[in-house]
């Protein structure tokens, strides 16, 4: 199938990577053209000077950028997606953004005879180069079935959530959820270090029963090595929280405890940590640069 994908971050660069060596003709953009230049001397793939270029005569354009400010910049316009994208074609965006810029751009999609999902990940840059993302869907259901068997070649799992909004929202449920993990990890690490425990014997142990998580098996030797120089940097989680707040604000929905958490991560980003992983929430507890 001829594609695009728009947006060589840490995710969409393998994703792209993905899909060219699944067989599809895939046309990359990247606003670094550097990049682009990279991935097409990598998975000899085809690249563009737009976004509209990428995507002409493409039937799905895949998108992964920044926040809604960057959605925007790539898929309205002249030189924009939906300007270069065929009536009937597909826009699949797999920013996590707000719900708010996902409905926005399946109305101007629909008025075009074009169509949109919205599908953000979770999975993290392990899993886009792994190609195990799980994708949370906001769409329709034959619009869906057209794209997972594309997807399938760097996501375990997809999922429609509901209409047009609902993977987004389902996306700020995941990034709640992982906030109070991490920061229970973090606790618990502590509480386990200043104990004597012996951390690979206890998360053998523990993992095994009601406390095991994803996050505390992928994450525990870093988190007690104090090492967070990889994976979902705290400025990004911040980001996607926001969103989160935004949304619980308008349906009157409390998230105390995540306000905490934001409020932690807050303090590791004034103290130099933006683009430490999540996990350094334990070095609130280990870092001199918060324990002195």
């Amino acid at each position: 199938m001829k594609v695009a994908f728009i947006g060589l971050g840490v995710m969409g660069y393998p994703m792209a990577g993905h899909l060219q060596k699944a067989g599809h003709d895939v046309c990359v953009y990247n606003r670094n053209q550097a990049k682009a230049e990279k991935w097409q001397a990598e998975f000899s793939g085809n690249m563009a000077t737009t976004p509209a270029l990428a995507a002409n005569e493409c039937e799905i354009v895949f998108c992964c950028v920044g926040n809604d400010d960057d959605v925007r910049q790539v898929v309205l316009g002249e030189q924009g997606i939906l300007a270069g994208m065929p009536k009937g074609s597909i826009l699949v965006d797999h920013t996590t953004a707000s719900a708010n810029i996902a409905r926005e751009l399946a109305e101007i999609a629909t008025k075009q005879g074009q169509h949109f999902i919205d599908a953000p990940v979770s999975g993290g840059q392990a899993g886009a180069e792994n190609g195990l993302l799980t994708v949370m869907i906001g769409g329709e259901q034959d619009i869906f079935a057209k794209v997972q068997p594309i997807m399938d070649a760097y996501a375990r799992f997809s999922q429609l959530m509901g209409k047009v909004g609902s993977g987004q929202l389902a996306k700020m449920v995941n990034q709640i959820c992982i906030a109070g993990v991490v920061q229970g990890l973090a606790e618990a690490f502590n509480f386990a270090e200043k104990a004597g425990l012996d951390a690979d014997a206890l998360v053998e142990t523990i993992s095994k029963g009601a406390a095991g998580s994803w996050q505390m098996e992928n994450r525990y030797k870093t988190m007690f090595a104090g090492e967070y120089d990889f994976g979902f940097a705290v400025d990004w989680m911040r980001k996607d929280l926001a969103i989160a707040f935004e949304e619980a604000k308008k349906n009157n929905v409390p998230l105390p405890m995540t306000k905490m958490v934001d409020g932690f991560y807050q303090e590791i980003q004034e103290n130099g940590g933006n683009r430490w992983d999540t996990s350094s929430l334990i070095g609130r507890f280990k870092d001199p640069r918060f324990t002195d």
